[in-house]
């Protein structure tokens, strides 16, 4: 048994899971798994850099995460950085701000990379089930970049592409500063346009319709999946492993992007941090299952944040 600490950053949020991993067994026992919005990626579409009001929400998050790592003693931390500090130009001065506060440096990951831990930590529980088809399509919807990763035991072909909830917030739903609620066709439309695009690309390296089994992950995915079931709160129980048809999902994306602000600020299975982000998201997941023919998703909890515990038990 080894006690590790993971901490995943992405563009909307950064997690962390402090957990015990028994390799023998294929479990990790979760002692602690938080989530914080901090946007890292606020204007880097636009710009090409991390904003300073962004690394210092970042940077906040890191020190309350440090605390954490230090009163459960985890043995080993790993922090991985991806699409966000991927793309921007002064990257150097969130690393050096995250080894102050965390004491190791983070990890600026490629896409496939990011494929490929997600795809540990989604299908690792999965292998055994008699009821899902393989080979697996793993989509982690994040906050700048999408990872569509296919498999059964191990990955077979895995593709990052430049479309996630906030990068197409933020490229088609922000006029100067402030979300256009709701969005018109138009901007709906410009945003289905990058995310077909992106699939295209996807799927040249990746065959997303060979796939039986579509699992779905990160925040957009279980949000959609919370917000299906009608949950009072966001209950991580609940969403685990649910199913979400893609009839439903059809519906709630339309929903979704037809809505105020203060319409979707009511969910109350919905993180504050995901009101103006989570319509994008929906319509990358409907494209998908769209693209793919899917019928229904298999929502997991368990993603890049899992995989890369067990990359270092």
């Amino acid at each position: 048994m080894t006690r590790v600490a993971a901490i995943d950053c992405g563009t909307n949020s950064i997690r962390l899971l402090v957990a015990d991993a028994d390799p023998a067994t294929g479990t990790l026992t979760d002692l602690d798994r938080r989530m914080t919005v901090v946007r890292l990626g606020q204007g880097v579409d636009r710009t090409g850099r991390l904003a300073p009001e962004a690394l210092e929400r970042t940077f906040a998050a890191c020190r309350e995460y440090a605390a954490v790592i230090a009163e459960h003693g985890a043995e080993r931390i790993r922090f991985v950085a991806t699409s966000a500090s991927r793309d921007a130009e002064n990257r150097d001065e969130f690393v050096a701000g995250v080894l102050a506060v965390v004491g190791v440096e983070p990890e600026v990951i490629t896409g496939d990379q990011e494929a490929e831990f997600s795809f540990t930590g989604a299908t690792r529980e999965l292998a055994g089930r008699t009821d899902l088809e393989k080979p697996f399509l793993v989509v982690d919807i994040g906050g700048g970049s999408t990872e569509f990763v296919v498999g059964d035991d191990r990955v077979r072909a895995a593709r990052s592409v430049d479309v996630g909830c906030v990068r197409m917030t933020e490229r088609h739903l922000v006029d100067e500063g402030v979300v256009v609620d709701p969005p018109t066709e138009e901007r709906v439309a410009a945003i289905r346009a990058d995310v077909e695009a992106a699939l295209d690309l996807a799927e040249r390296t990746v065959p997303l319709r060979e796939a039986r089994t579509l699992v779905g992950l990160a925040g957009s995915v279980t949000s959609v999946s919370a917000i299906a079931q009608e949950l009072p709160e966001y209950d991580s129980r609940a969403i685990h492993h649910s199913r979400v048809s893609y009839e439903r999902v059809r519906e709630i994306t339309g929903r979704l992007l037809g809505s105020t602000h203060a319409e979707r600020a009511e969910i109350p299975s919905l993180h504050p941090g995901r009101v103006d982000v989570i319509g994008a998201g929906a319509l990358v997941l409907r494209s998908v299952m769209e693209r793919t023919g899917a019928r229904e998703v298999v929502v997991s909890e368990h993603d890049i944040l899992d995989g890369i515990a067990w990359s270092i038990a």
